[in-house]
């Protein structure tokens, strides 16, 4: 394992991960990342649509862009790495191929887990944690943060020590592109904007039932609440399905939306109600009051680390499964009502300033 010096490290690169919310919950390991290296050059290498997250990004330099499509863009961004000439390589991603590149690239210091038969590429390939599915995912990629400072500094931090900041801020100018884009919807800033994220991109599992996403919106709009639906456009039918079945008309911003818009607007909103996806994530970054309905997924590795966020969950023996698609009757999903959630919003909403939804009596709840 060759020998770190923190002076012989000018220029870091970072391969970030492919999904909205496991890039959210690497932003604690990138901020620890800048505290170990102040003076250093941080570039992020990640997918197109990160720019679109990590564009203010205060703990970043640059960004560097990566699009695979075929060989040809893996030896593209070969040479670009060799260009940038960068000293220290650190792999969020766990495939083969992001430990090529650095390899190919003779990047000097290579770190990451050593996953995909890729241990050989990296200079100081790292064993997959066993507390893994115990603890957050934010301490799986902190990990390869504290082997960095261990080897750097000769340290012996322990993981706990580490207090996740997932802090994402946006700039004024940002905040105001939200306000003009929502005023184009008839959104009105005296009255509560309620947003609901009802799909999933890799889970149908993870999907809380359209119906009860209906039930819930019309408790909203009944109680003088403003309900935006939000979400890709893969995302765009399962919205859909929620409007069909809602007696009110919600807002449709499922797939009308750029990441960077779909971030403006999550700052912009009182609360975001969501499955477990990348949304949850963002928004708890931007300290927006975020409730998350855990189903088949284990809320104690990726629930959004937030005081302001909170979960709801009736766990079944057979949860957290962790498939796609349920087997059975979904039941850790249907366990949870329209009532109850409408409920816990009420509450979370209590502390805050402007006035609280209309205590209005849910009818036609989902029992």
């Amino acid at each position: 394992m060759k020998d770190v010096k923190q002076q012989d490290i000018q220029r870091i690169v970072v391969r970030g991960t492919n999904w909205v919310g496991d890039a959210a919950m690497t932003v604690p390991a990138l901020r620890e990342l800048r505290l170990l290296f102040p003076k250093a050059h941080l570039t992020l290498a990640t997918r197109p649509w990160a720019k679109e997250l990590f564009a203010e990004a205060d703990f970043l330099d640059d960004l560097l862009v990566y699009e695979r499509r075929g060989l040809g863009s893996v030896f593209a961004q070969v040479r670009v790495w060799k260009d940038r000439r960068f000293d220290l390589a650190i792999l969020f991603q766990n495939a083969f191929e992001a430990a090529l590149i650095p390899a190919l690239a003779r990047v000097p210091f290579r770190i990451g887990y050593a996953t995909e038969r890729r241990g050989l590429l990296l200079t100081h390939a790292l064993d997959l944690p066993d507390w893994r599915s115990s603890k957050h995912e934010a301490f799986y990629y902190l990990n390869i943060v504290a082997a960095v400072e261990r080897i750097v500094k000769k340290n012996q931090r322990t993981l706990e020590s580490y207090q996740p900041n997932v802090h994402l801020g946006i700039s004024a100018t940002r905040k105001a592109n939200a306000v003009k884009l929502l005023a184009t919807y008839g959104v009105k800033g005296d009255r509560k904007l309620i947003a609901l994220c009802p799909g999933s991109i890799n889970s149908r599992a993870k999907r809380w039932p359209a119906e009860r996403f209906a039930t819930l919106a019309d408790f909203f709009i009944e109680a003088n609440a403003q309900v935006l639906l939000i979400g890709s456009p893969e995302e765009l039918e399962v919205s859909e399905e929620v409007a069909q079945r809602m007696r009110y008309q919600p807002i449709m911003l499922t797939g009308r939306t750029s990441l960077s818009e779909a971030v403006e607007i999550l700052d912009a909103v009182d609360l975001l109600i969501t499955n477990d996806t990348g949304p949850a994530h963002i928004a708890a970054s931007l300290g927006r009051p975020t409730l998350v309905i855990f189903g088949p997924t284990n809320p104690l590795t990726t629930k959004p680390l937030s005081a302001l966020a909170e979960i709801v969950l009736h766990a079944p023996e057979c949860a957290p499964c962790m498939l796609r698609d349920c087997p059975i009757d979904h039941r850790c999903m249907t366990a949870i009502s329209p009532s109850e959630v409408f409920s816990r919003v009420q509450a979370m909403l209590s502390h805050q300033r402007r006035p609280v939804l209309a205590q209005t009596r849910p009818t036609g709840a989902v029992a």
